[in-house]
């Protein structure tokens, strides 16, 4: 049993409250414990309460206030121990509540917890009061809660009314100018089709006028074809002419080519005695470094389609080479794509550059692989071999339009060998005076 300051009975003691606690004097009673909680030792809380002792303040209060509300209910003692811890911190509301005057200016609901607490005579009314109080409170904010919102939705509906209205006149405004729209179209519609008869006559008139001409043409086609015919007669009789003086100059022919090879020795000797008289130096510039291109370090070259293969003798890889100042041009990702397709691009690039640096050294040719940089974005780590020169096209062009500029940048006469399966490379160098091989065919002369 609850006991006062000085050991008696307190008169509350056998009051019981006959409804359940307000949840506003619940959650200040909990405050309450929760508070007096710390300054009790382990032994002196009951069991189910001893697990939350280290616990904080406001943790204790969120997770055992259940548990703290019951055993202050069902724990006379423990209810005690908390009152004590009470009359310590708030002495004042504690004495007022003993006296049975509670002061007036305290909050209803920290009066009600404090004497569910300490159980003083007349405690059960001023929890009762307390918990109508806080009711009237939350009833009194509800209305005024209830009230605004009143008041937000009436001004909201007059907002929508006024914007219902603006918005239509906005739309009999936009009504009256699709009808004037509407009406300029059919004006328009009725000048169209006004339009289209007139043009559906030009038209019949364009017709006739074309039968007409088509009639004139074929008698046009008619006299030239008379005219064809007299001019083969005259042809026929032009290259008979040709012949005969063909037959004519073949036989004077030997003399001729007797003087025009003196000359041609004569040429010869007079320019290895001005080669040894000047002492010009060897031929350090070669026309394929004139070109424009982008040179290893600086860029890394895109992946290009594979193209087709081709199958023809290898030996005619060597026998072109053997040419005097041979130029053997690569086309790299062609020829890398069509025999080992499967390798990463950088390996690719080094597995040909050592191949045609082997094949360099056997023949003595120029050497030039060409790779597609167009839209390279990163640097390459790339040391050419001895004997290869290796190019990338810069971006915006292709590694065929570079190609090309290589056979193009050769003197007319010199022997150049491009190594592609492309079949637009082959036919543009092939009319620039380059032999076209296909990468299949180099591919078996470097393995």
């Amino acid at each position: 049993m609850a006991k006062t300051t000085d050991g008696g009975p307190q008169d509350g003691a056998a009051e019981v409250l006959d409804r359940p606690l307000p949840d506003g004097v619940r959650r200040r009673v909990v405050r309450l414990v929760a508070d007096g909680f710390g300054g009790l030792t382990v032994a002196e809380l009951p069991a189910q309460l001893r697990q939350y002792a280290r616990f904080a303040p406001n943790r204790r209060a969120k997770f055992a206030g259940n548990a703290m509300a019951a055993s202050l209910e069902t724990d006379p003692l423990f209810r005690q121990r908390i009152g004590e811890k009470l009359r310590e911190a708030q002495p004042e509301l504690t004495g007022a509540l003993d006296s049975g005057s509670p002061p007036p200016a305290a909050d209803p609901l920290d009066v009600a917890a404090a004497a569910y607490v300490l159980r003083p005579a007349g405690w059960v009314k001023l929890v009762t009061a307390a918990g109508e109080e806080a009711q009237r409170a939350d009833a009194e904010r509800a209305d005024e809660e209830t009230r605004a919102e009143l008041e937000r939705l009436r001004a909201e509906l007059d907002r929508a009314r006024e914007q219902t209205r603006s918005e239509t006149e906005r739309l009999r405004a936009e009504l009256d100018a699709a009808k004037k729209d509407s009406e300029s179209l059919h004006r328009k519609l009725r000048s169209a089709l006004s339009d289209v008869k007139r043009g559906e006559a030009a038209l019949r008139k364009l017709r006739g006028e074309m039968e007409a001409a088509r009639a004139e043409s074929h008698s046009q086609v008619s006299a030239a074809e008379s005219e064809s015919r007299r001019l083969k007669a005259r042809l026929g009789e032009t290259e008979a002419a040709l012949e005969a003086a063909r037959r004519a100059a073949r036989e004077g022919r030997s003399v001729e080519d007797m003087r025009v090879r003196l000359l041609l020795d004569t040429v010869l000797d007079a320019a290895q005695g001005l080669r040894r008289e000047l002492a010009l130096p060897p031929v350090s510039v070669r026309p394929a470094e004139t070109v424009d291109a982008v040179e290893p370090g600086r860029m890394t070259p895109k992946d290009i389609a594979a193209r087709a293969l081709s199958e023809n003798d290898p030996a005619l890889v060597d026998q072109l080479l053997a040419l005097p100042q041979a130029h053997l041009v690569v086309d790299g990702y062609n020829v890398t794509k069509t025999g080992y397709p499967q390798m990463p691009l950088e390996k690719q690039r080094l597995r040909l550059l050592g191949q045609l640096a082997q094949l360099a050294a056997q023949t003595g040719a120029e050497v030039t692989c060409v790779f597609d940089g167009a839209e390279l974005a990163a640097p390459v780590l790339l040391a050419p071999p001895r004997g290869v020169r290796v190019l990338f096209s810069k971006p915006g062009v292709t590694a065929d339009e570079l190609i090309r500029r290589l056979v193009r940048a050769e003197p007319p006469g010199r022997p150049v060998i491009v190594a592609s399966t492309d079949r637009e490379v082959a036919d543009g160098v092939a009319r620039a005076g380059a032999r076209p091989i296909a990468s299949a065919l180099l591919l078996k002369r470097l393995s």
